[in-house]
């Protein structure tokens, strides 16, 4: 299995949740929405929350799937609480959702498809102008370490945007 630069392996609840986003992502795409889905897991690995894409359907630009879970995490739980939680998206989080992350304590992110990739898949398309800001870069920038995890390797991460962006 590929990981990214942490070169921290994936536990077998990682990959459950990732899995878990991923499908989140479909069912985005279903509804009219971008493929991107993201879970957030307590510290014990349950699923607490999840969010998909809605820019489309909200017409909202900020409607990314970790942002919609941002928001509702900080309404749900504390601060101290959020600081022990995971986020789980099926591709790497851009710049904004990188600082939603960051703002909201989230205390450590995994995700599958990483941005470059998206990038490759997305080309040009004016739904997607992908950023080259790497999370890693933007969660660096802060006073507090934000581990990260990715990209990992999902086959089923890669599919969902079969045919999407083209």
């Amino acid at each position: 299995m590929s990981v990214g630069a942490d070169e921290v392996v994936p536990t077998e609840a990682d990959i459950r949740n990732l899995v878990a986003a991923v499908a989140i992502a479909r069912r985005s795409r279903a509804g009219g929405n971008h493929p991107f889905g993201a879970v957030l897991a307590g510290p014990d690995g349950r699923v607490l929350l999840e969010a998909e894409n809605t820019v489309v359907t909200a017409r909202d630009a900020t409607g990314h799937a970790e942002t919609n879970l941002v928001r509702a995490a900080t309404a749900a739980f504390e601060p101290e609480f959020l600081r022990g939680c995971t986020l789980y998206t099926s591709t790497e989080p851009c710049a904004m959702c990188a600082g939603a992350i960051y703002w909201g304590n989230i205390g450590r992110v995994v995700y599958a498809l990483g941005e470059a990739e998206l990038l490759a898949l997305t080309g040009a398309n004016p739904e997607n102008p992908t950023m080259a800001l790497p999370c890693r870069e933007v969660f660096a920038a802060g006073q507090r370490a934000v581990p990260v995890i990715g990209p990992v390797e999902l086959a089923q991460a890669r599919a969902v945007h079969d045919g999407f962006w083209n």
